[in-house]
């Protein structure tokens, strides 16, 4: 895990989330981008060149981020881009390469009800980047417990698993896998990927409604370090994959989620 990045909004929650990325990136020896999008709407025949100055303030913004955090002996990059936070984001994948995306998971919404907010929330949907959602205020402290809640233990994507694979080879921790069979589940979801068999620590099987019912049944039992759950087109949480907001009434996590993605 080589790269880092982080998308900064304008919450108070912002400096602790890039504190939590630059903690976890120390540990990892990974390099820290620390992003944010501008937009502006110069109208025709104005003298002043808008964009110079918004990416100027755009970049202090960044700086004035970075300086109020203990920056340690990671390495920081600021990136200002103009255009929406995906697009940005998926550039940057392309001339960099991107191994995770650390984000507050509120974004900027200063609604109490909402855990993933629109910023989170469209990174989630719209990239193929495996996302780690950090909650409000969240504290980084090595992971020493995962737990992995999905309806199917079928695995098409060979590197689907990489980031997961990568924190449990540097913190060595323990995966508990958790198997919930919701309405209408197949035999063959039953049935654990070889690269899932590998990781396994313990395995617990229940019947729930929805995967998020299952995690809500065990997650005080295992009280992981990291939530951790597949991105599917017809996996975990498919209708909360379509919008760009998650309520908390329809899923709430108090550790950061790590969400994994293959392409």
């Amino acid at each position: 895990m080589k790269h880092i990045l982080v998308p900064i909004g304008s919450t108070e929650s912002a400096q602790k989330t890039l504190q939590y990325a630059i903690d976890f990136a120390e540990d990892v020896n990974s390099k820290v981008f620390v992003f944010r999008a501008y937009s502006s709407q110069s109208k025709a025949g104005t003298m002043i060149n808008v964009d110079a100055i918004i990416e100027r303030e755009t970049n202090l913004y960044l700086k004035t981020m970075v300086n109020a955090c203990n920056r340690k002996n990671v390495d920081i990059k600021l990136i200002s881009a103009k255009g929406n936070v995906v697009d940005s984001v998926e550039a940057i994948d392309s001339e960099l390469g991107i191994d995770l995306i650390v984000v507050g998971a509120k974004s900027n919404s200063i609604k109490e009800e909402i855990f993933l907010g629109k910023t989170a929330g469209s990174l989630v949907k719209q990239t193929e980047i495996p996302v780690l959602a950090v909650p409000d205020g969240y504290e980084y402290a090595p992971i020493s417990t995962v737990l992995m809640a999905f309806k199917s233990g079928k695995i098409k994507s060979k590197t689907v698993l990489k980031p997961l694979q990568f924190i449990i080879d540097k913190f060595q921790v323990d995966v508990n896998l958790l198997l919930v069979k919701t309405p209408n589940y197949k035999e063959e979801d039953l049935i654990l990927h070889e690269d899932l068999k590998a990781i396994q620590g313990t395995l617990t099987v229940t019947e729930n409604s929805t995967t998020f019912q299952g995690v809500l049944e065990h997650i005080k039992t295992h009280n992981p370090d990291l939530l951790c759950v597949f991105k599917r087109k017809r996996g975990f949480f498919k209708k909360l994959w379509e919008k760009n907001t998650i309520l908390k009434e329809e899923f709430n996590s108090r550790v950061p989620l790590l969400v994994l993605k293959g392409k």
